[in-house]
């Protein structure tokens, strides 16, 4: 399964737009695809997640063209194939 990575978490994984992470069994959930991303890039990890294991607010994880949260979060099921990309929220104020 490929991860796509915000310009912003690159400099964490090598440069890298995507990164292929490979899971055991069928069963692979948002968290599970995370985990599997911070062996291979452990600077992005603590990126995307915070000391307790949570989303960062300010990050969005989308399963194909869904966000996460409105799957279930870190539990939501993620199929062989599929792509998540790893996107850093906007915000600001106005003039």
């Amino acid at each position: 399964m490929t991860v796509r990575l915000a310009s912003v978490l690159r400099d964490h994984a090598a440069g890298q737009a995507s990164v292929a992470v490979e899971l055991a069994g069928d069963d692979a959930t948002v968290a599970a695809v995370l985990d599997a991303l911070d062996v291979l890039n452990p600077g992005v990890g603590r990126r995307i997640r915070d000391e307790r294991g949570v989303l960062r607010r300010h990050v969005n994880v989308f399963v194909g063209d869904e966000e996460c949260r409105r799957r279930g979060g870190l539990d939501a099921p993620v199929k062989d194939g599929t792509e998540l990309s790893v996107l850093a929220a906007v915000s600001g104020g106005s003039a």
